[in-house]
């Protein structure tokens, strides 16, 4: 009931921020406030469950054996299979933490930025959220497929209305990307769910129950492919990317913060969660073609990012680079890359969204993205420029850093099963000094524009980039915390191996 108690809260959050707005009135500011409170208790019915890390038993295939640290199942609609099935393990429970607290950083982040129709701006953003976690606890594909459409629907609103100069044609490149692949997702749900039915003959979507039927037919490499392509979009990676740099670019900062550091998440998650547990044999057939994909991605990505000027776009291709990695890990099946997985994909949500917010706070006050119009801001706003400076540092990769601790174990899995494919992919960290140098030394360092004023971070966005800077020291500095609460599940996907 833990999950549900937090779905609850998030989306009658949402409706009290909608309602609690009055334009032209003191009460037009109370939706961040109601927003804030509602993402923080939202939080409560999770972090017990903590305490319960290492202790669980049991078999993780069966649902009520005790390994899972939350469960819920009832019926929704008996005559199809259709249950209400959540459950929480180490991987979920981590990245529905790192929903929470990026929530926060979100509230926070659009507390002055977003003033029209702010009632329903946080009503979309708790829904996104709320869509988001459903998402990483749903074990019903047709439950994970409502809530793969319920944190779109609001996200698509985000950048539409509340979007910079070209947010129309941004939100609908979103919204044709992602519906699409969520039909080519559906689709592939429903052919597995029939193939399982015709050789177990029993029509169910549980996805403990799709695991145990073993599909194992030729028609399930096919089946697979849909399942990939779907989360690939959103992950994303070559070659259906395109539509991240535009939304990135076009979406206010707390959007950008909302996409880059959860919603990339949902399709890596979808990767490891799904795809080698329902198609083993499939995943291992194209196992060289989907490393080559990886290493391409985080190539192309670094590539594209160091010629960027926009500063958003810069850290949007960036991104692709990136979670290219939690790409590479899939396909070693190896289980130091695939913890190296989880790491980089929390360490990469706080780093981005950080840069994102940073950029966001630039134009803001700048009224511009672009990199060849800023300079020597550091003299001007030296507390933008020292959070700036460690957020660029984060995503290269620093030593004592979160996204170190999750690239490096990627690599050094990928070296035990490939070791061409880790040598490519290093020169990605080769490349990325060089974008992260290019932002610091156009925006911070050179000689400052007089007529540029630029106010510095107040308390509430000093107080919101401390907590990322945290974050990332933490997971860098003990990154054992997080890999021990997701060992257990590692364990029990590399069983999965054929």
């Amino acid at each position: 009931m833990n999950i549900l108690w937090t779905l609850m809260i998030l989306f009658v959050g949402g409706m009290m921020a909608q309602l609690s707005y009055v334009a032209d009135s003191p009460r037009q500011h109370w939706p961040r406030v109601v927003a804030l409170v509602a993402v923080v208790l939202a939080a409560i019915p999770i972090l017990p469950l903590l305490s319960a890390v290492g202790q669980t038993t049991g078999v993780p295939g069966d649902l009520h054996s005790g390994y899972w640290l939350s469960v819920m199942d009832v019926a929704w609609i008996p005559t199809l299979g259709i249950r209400v099935v959540f459950g929480l393990d180490g991987l979920s429970l981590v990245l529905v933490l790192l929903t929470l607290f990026l929530g926060v950083v979100a509230v926070l982040s659009a507390w002055h930025e977003t003033e029209q129709r702010q009632g329903f701006f946080f009503l979309n953003l708790l829904w996104t959220l709320a869509g988001v976690i459903g998402v990483f606890s749903a074990l019903d594909l047709m439950l994970f497929f409502f809530f793969w459409e319920v944190m779109l629907v609001p996200m698509f609103l985000i950048i539409s209305i509340w979007g910079h100069e070209n947010r129309q044609y941004a939100a609908m490149k979103f919204f044709i990307y992602t519906q699409a692949s969520s039909l080519l997702l559906l689709i592939s749900i429903l052919v597995l769910a029939l193939l399982a039915w015709r050789q177990t003959g029993q029509l169910t979507f549980g996805w403990l129950d799709l695991v145990a039927a073993n599909i194992g037919s030729q028609t399930s490499v096919w089946v697979m492919l849909g399942f990939f392509t779907a989360f690939l979009v959103k992950l994303p990676g070559l070659p259906v990317h395109n539509w991240l740099p535009d939304a990135h670019t076009q979406a206010p900062t707390a959007g950008s913060v909302i996409l880059a550091g959860i919603l990339l998440k949902t399709g890596a998650y979808g990767l490891l969660r799904f795809v080698p547990s329902l198609f083993p044999d499939a995943l291992t057939q194209m196992a060289s073609i989907g490393m080559v994909l990886a290493v391409v991605s985080i190539l192309y990505g670094a590539k594209l990012a160091f010629a960027q000027t926009d500063i958003k776009r810069l850290i949007a291709y960036s991104s692709i680079s990136h979670m290219g990695f939690v790409l590479l890990a899939l396909f070693t099946w190896s289980p130091i890359a695939l913890q190296g997985a989880t790491i980089q994909m929390v360490a990469h949500g706080l780093s981005s969204a950080g840069l994102f917010a940073l950029a966001g706070a630039l134009q803001h006050r700048l009224h511009t993205r672009d990199l060849n119009s800023m300079s020597g801001l550091w003299a001007k706003a030296p507390r933008i420029g020292f959070f700036a400076l460690f957020f660029v540092l984060a995503a290269l990769g620093l030593p004592g850093l979160g996204n170190f601790i999750g690239e490096f174990l990627v690599l050094l899995g990928t070296y035990q099963v490939w070791s061409t494919a880790t040598v490519f992919a290093v020169l990605a960290m080769v490349l990325a000094p060089v974008y992260a140098l290019i932002v610091i030394q156009k925006a911070f360092h050179g000689t400052a524009n007089k007529d540029v004023v630029i106010a510095d971070f107040d308390g509430r966005e000093i107080f919101m980039m401390s907590m990322l800077v945290v974050g990332l020291i933490a997971l860098g500095l003990f990154p054992n915390a997080i890999l021990a609460i997701t060992e257990p599940t590692i364990d029990w996907m590399t069983s999965w191996a054929p």
